[in-house]
């Protein structure tokens, strides 16, 4: 058994009630829409996000139907993000396949992600709770600053980890730590455990965003995208960071500076990641991975379900120790 399958086996039954639910939701007669949609849901990743909300709720014992649609609120959401941030990106790939945007051009995929939105919207309110509502309502306005504070700090001439860490817990952080509190409201949790819920959610998303951004600075032949790819949209992330705080040279902040005005060659780029792994630009995001880990792992002392406190601490290290 593979590490995702033992992580699901406690809310499997209700993994597939989910995916129901949500292929529903991007089903549409018309045949162009239907087509664009019928895409995107074929490219559907492993269902992390939907599974987090799952699992928490299976806490306080059976899964209901506002688990349910809280779940397939947040990955409805999260999928109209993408699509529009490959299209604010300008990106022709999506989780190894050609993006929305792609295939069918800026216009499409615009409203294609303005589609997807309205869908989350009405499944929030098909919880009957008002404070899923709200939440939701509260998510998206979060996700768009964190790319309007991303944008920004690209342009800005500043290095700053305070500035990255902003930034990540507004597009990625805070989407887990509000799939984790979904799933606790709506399984009836008191306001201790959906704080505990919510907090275990934050810093699981910090430790996949830093993950995620480590894979940068590996070969594509190993982790599926460019090296530096990152760098060549103007983003400077953890373990750059650290090695510009902690052993720049003149030369190598110069790089970081073309970086952020767009104007790094490949080899400048290249020179930057390899001064970045000399230093010990990794090992310190992998540091602070660990420290995030810690934290994470204090807030389950708040489960007492054995079999979904193992998955949930599974499902830590699987974001953490994940090689894609």
């Amino acid at each position: 058994m593979d590490v995702l399958t033992a992580i699901r086996r406690p809310v499997e039954a209700d993994l597939s009630r989910y995916k129901l639910l949500f292929d529903e939701a991007l089903t549409h007669d018309d045949d162009f829409l239907g087509r664009a949609l019928a895409y995107i849901r074929s490219r559907q990743g492993k269902m992390m996000r939907p599974l987090l909300v799952l699992l928490v709720a299976a806490e306080r014992g059976a899964v209901g139907e506002s688990t349910l649609r809280s779940a397939v609120t947040l990955e409805l959401l999260h999928t109209a993000s993408l699509v529009h941030d490959d299209v604010v990106d300008e990106s022709g790939e999506r989780r190894g396949q050609a993006s929305a945007n792609a295939v069918y051009g800026n216009k499409v995929a615009v409203l294609v992600g303005d589609y997807l939105l309205s869908k989350a919207l009405q499944q929030s309110a098909l919880t009957g709770d008002m404070r899923c509502v709200n939440i939701v309502a509260r998510l998206g306005g979060t996700l768009s600053e964190g790319e309007v504070f991303q944008l920004s700090n690209i342009r800005s001439s500043e290095f700053s980890e305070a500035a990255y860490f902003s930034v990540i817990r507004r597009k990625t952080a805070e989407l887990f730590a509000t799939c984790a509190e979904l799933g606790a409201i709506t399984a009836g949790g008191g306001a201790e455990f959906v704080a505990a819920a919510r907090g275990f959610g934050e810093h699981l998303g910090v430790c996949f965003q830093i993950r995620d951004d480590i894979f940068d600075y590996y070969d594509e032949g190993d982790i599926g995208k460019p090296t530096g790819n990152d760098m060549l949209e103007g983003k400077l992330t953890l373990p750059v960071l650290y090695a510009l705080r902690t052993a720049a040279d003149g030369e190598m902040l110069a790089i970081a500076r073309r970086v952020k005005e767009g104007e790094a060659s490949k080899e400048d780029i290249a020179r930057l990641v390899a001064h970045t792994k000399a230093v010990g630009g990794i090992d310190y995001a992998r540091g602070m991975m660990e420290d995030y880990r810690a934290r994470a792992l204090a807030c389950l002392d708040a489960f007492s379900h054995g079999e979904v406190r193992q998955a949930l601490k599974d499902y830590l290290s699987y974001v953490i120790d994940r090689d894609k």
